[in-house]
């Protein structure tokens, strides 16, 4: 399911690699930053504006200093979705299936396990959440964590495989509370965050306190996340 809130808050993509770099693993580039001796990951899937989001660098640098090693592919291939751009999001989806990052996922995996890495956690946004749950079916990971999920489906829970948690908005229309309260009911561990919609963790206006405040509870409930299950 997809509609207007999946590209609601567009971010203004930058290339700029802040506290890391982009090296190409398993194919794909990949903005990366963490101690290469460190023992533990995180594989970071973006939502439909691809791994360049500041916001989302801005959190993989927070999952480095954190001890682990942190990677957002470009599961996109230079390809971001661009609002207002002559291709609507489903034709744009069409060309940018979820199955196809799964795929191109399990590559990008073994470059990193093959850096001495031991235990990797996936965490999912929008878009992403999907790619991360189906890693997560398979103990292709320690653990997967999805952020306002899209195209994720009950099913999709009922096929985990790692301990998985959600973390969703009070305003979504596309995995809304009724959905998620549904997850919540076949396994793991679901947090509805109130007065915040779709897309807010990685999407947040950075001159707003309070949006602030809500992405940065959200990041903190999946460094611990992690912090539990990969090891």
């Amino acid at each position: 399911m997809s509609g207007p809130q999946c590209c609601a808050n567009p971010p203004t993509l930058n290339p700029t690699t802040r506290g890391g770099h982009v090296e190409n693993l398993g194919g794909l580039n990949t903005y990366v930053n963490g101690s290469p001796h460190s023992k533990l990951a995180v594989l970071l899937v973006s939502d439909v504006y691809g791994y360049e989001a500041p916001n989302l660098r801005k959190l993989a640098d927070k999952i480095a200093a954190a001890g682990f090693y942190a990677a957002v592919p470009d599961f996109l291939h230079g390809d971001p979705y661009v609002p207002n751009a002559g291709r609507t999001l489903q034709d744009w989806i069409k060309d940018h299936g979820t199955d196809k990052a799964f795929e191109e996922a399990k590559p990008v995996i073994q470059a990193i396990k093959s850096k001495g890495i031991t235990a990797i956690g996936a965490s999912g946004f929008c878009w992403g959440a999907k790619v991360a749950v189906q890693l997560a079916k398979r103990e292709f990971i320690q653990a997967a964590v999805l952020l306002h999920p899209s195209f994720v489906t009950v099913d999709d829970i009922k096929a985990v495989e790692v301990p998985t948690a959600v973390l969703g908005a009070e305003f979504d229309q596309i995995s809304p509370p009724a959905l998620l309260k549904q997850f919540e009911e076949v396994d793991g561990y679901v947090k509805i965050f109130p007065k915040v919609s779709h897309g807010w963790t990685v999407r947040y206006n950075v001159e707003d306190k309070s949006a602030v405040k809500c992405a940065e509870e959200a990041h903190q409930n999946m460094l611990e996340w992690f912090a539990k299950y990969v090891k």
